[in-house]
């Protein structure tokens, strides 16, 4: 524990540089993050200290919610959930979701989150794959599971056959683990989101995830008595980065913002009125939000941030020209916690998804010769440059990932001169049209440039001549139609801001294909492209 603490007192004060040279993993061999740091810590330190706030609906000291959790945690035991058990958690973006997060990692329970927009047959697999032996979700979503099962089920809200969740609060508030917690031991278990295959399941120790945020507490630049509101769902990995590990690690106020449907207007007023100082949100939610006008909004924001996936130098553009604050762009996996960010007080190079984070030596390897370079796929060591935030691996199988002394993250970067590391794509991504190498992030950045542009995700498109051409498939701004003279308005602005060989060629309008979590699925459109027959008219547009 005092490893810990020391880990994250050092990030709090410490600049890039320093943090870059001083900073080690804490090692303890036993950790429970809940019972040694969230109890106590923050609650014996700090009890009267706003630890979470749901807009509108509720709010707990971090004294209310460690006792909270406790009256969990002992009702749960007496259903017969032990140490090693697994829970689905499958709520939304309420109280109970981080009543039974701690109370699980204060038995040592393994918790599989899964978002509440999960079909049957998706909630089927989670519970096969997972083995799990518990479930928490809520009364509406009680439909969803199979009538039979050896699961003991617990709702939030009445639900036939079902345990109440209400039950806890007879329980007793005071908590007393059966055995210590190995930091080792398995924590949490995520299903990925699958932009590319089935779905993998990711294993992360009671470490792994609690102490490894110490990256992303950096990263984000969070102290203590923030106000940290972070938009994202949960049953994801990131919920867990921002809304859980990373704002506690600092001792901030975790702020939710729930909806049933995004306004922007409404997110700002948020932003305005709960006196919000650190935010993350990503690029999709910043794209939206840069069609209101943000210079008539007066937040009192200190920092800002984005993650999920790559940040459009666009969007920094307009944020910074409305509201003098730079967006930070960074970069992680579900796999891991963050590991390349622009952090506080630092130059940020636009399009630069910033530098190693401390803790995290960062190696890009070409994907065919496996050599190391300024230009390849970024990868981690696992000799004993190994970080904390990285999984223990995915049940099942690990071979393909962790292979040659490095875990492969299948995304490819390059590296300049000041260290800064830029996104080029997923190795499934860059393609090559006339033997030239094409990140499809680089056109989406310029095509978001365009005012009719919301959404788009380039992929090669068959061609007799190049082998392959950019292929833009784009989601319009309200206001814009789809049709010949939006079309060739943005195959104008590629020709003028992209080189020849980068120009996108063929264009279409639609929605885009997403998984669950949000993230466009490009699999998709190149899977339909080689189908696809091209008039004669349309080839080399």
């Amino acid at each position: 524990m005092s490893d810990f603490r020391a880990a994250r007192d050092l990030l709090l004060g410490a600049d890039y540089p320093t943090a870059r040279r001083d900073f080690r993993w804490p090692r303890a061999a036993e950790f429970n993050w809940a019972l040694d740091w969230f109890d106590g810590v923050l609650a014996a330190e700090t009890p009267d200290a706003v630890a979470l706030k749901i807009v509108g609906r509720v709010s707990y000291t971090f004294a209310e919610l460690s006792a909270r959790s406790n009256q969990v945690a002992n009702w749960l035991r007496e259903q017969g959930v032990s140490r090693g058990d697994r829970i689905l958690l499958m709520l939304g973006n309420q109280a109970e979701l981080w009543e039974s997060l701690l109370a699980a990692m204060k038995l040592g329970a393994v918790i599989i989150p899964a978002t509440t927009l999960l079909t049957a047959k998706d909630i089927t697999e989670r519970v096969e794959r997972g083995d799990v032996a518990h479930v928490i979700a809520n009364a509406s979503d009680a439909g969803k599971f199979d009538a039979e099962g050896g699961c003991t089920r617990i709702a939030v809200g009445d639900a036939y056959g079902w345990l109440p969740y209400a039950e806890s609060r007879e329980a007793g508030s005071a908590f007393t683990p059966d055995a210590p917690t190995r930091a080792d031991d398995t924590l949490l278990l995520y299903f990925t989101s699958g932009t590319t295959s089935r779905p993998k399941l990711v294993e992360h120790t009671h470490a792994s995830y609690p102490a490894g945020h110490l990256s992303t507490m950096f990263w984000i630049g969070l102290r203590p008595g923030d106000v940290h509101l972070n938009v994202s769902s949960p049953g994801w990995a990131k919920h867990a980065w921002s809304n859980v590990f990373a704002p506690w690690n600092a001792g901030a106020t975790v702020l939710i913002h729930d909806y049933q449907r995004f306004s922007a207007v409404a997110l700002l007023e948020v932003l305005r009125d709960e006196r919000v100082t650190t935010f993350c949100a990503p690029p999709t939610v910043w794209r939206m939000l840069i069609q209101e006008d943000l210079s008539a909004w007066r937040l009192p924001l200190r920092t800002a941030v984005a993650a999920g996936e790559p940040l459009n130098p666009e969007i920094i553009d307009q944020v910074a020209k409305a509201w003098g604050l730079t967006i930070r762009d960074g970069y992680g996996q579900t796999e891991t916690t963050a590991q390349i960010g622009n952090v506080p007080d630092q130059p940020v190079k636009p399009g630069s998804m910033g530098r190693p984070l401390p803790g995290y030596e960062i190696v890009l390897l070409d994907p065919v010769t496996g050599e190391e370079g300024e230009d390849g796929e970024i990868c981690l060591p696992l000799d004993d440059r190994r970080p904390l935030g990285l999984m223990s691996g995915y049940v099942g199988g690990t071979s393909e990932a962790m292979r040659d002394g490095h875990y492969h993250t299948g995304d490819v970067a390059t590296r300049d001169a000041d260290g800064y590391i830029t996104y080029v794509g997923r190795t499934d991504d860059v393609f090559k049209a006339s033997d030239y190498r094409i990140s499809p992030f680089e056109l989406e950045s310029v095509l978001l440039e365009h005012e009719a542009v919301a959404e788009a995700a380039v992929v090669p498109a068959p061609d007799p001549v190049r082998l392959a051409v950019p292929k833009a498939y784009v989601t319009l701004a309200p206001g814009f139609e789809a049709d010949e003279a939006t079309a060739r308005s943005i195959f104008e602005h590629s020709r003028r801001e992209l080189a020849p060989y980068k120009r996108v060629r063929r264009l279409e309008f639609g929605e885009l294909p997403k998984t669950i979590s949000g993230k466009i699925r490009r699999v998709e459109l190149r899977a339909q492209e080689p189908a696809r027959e091209y008039r004669e008219d349309e080839l080399g547009t």
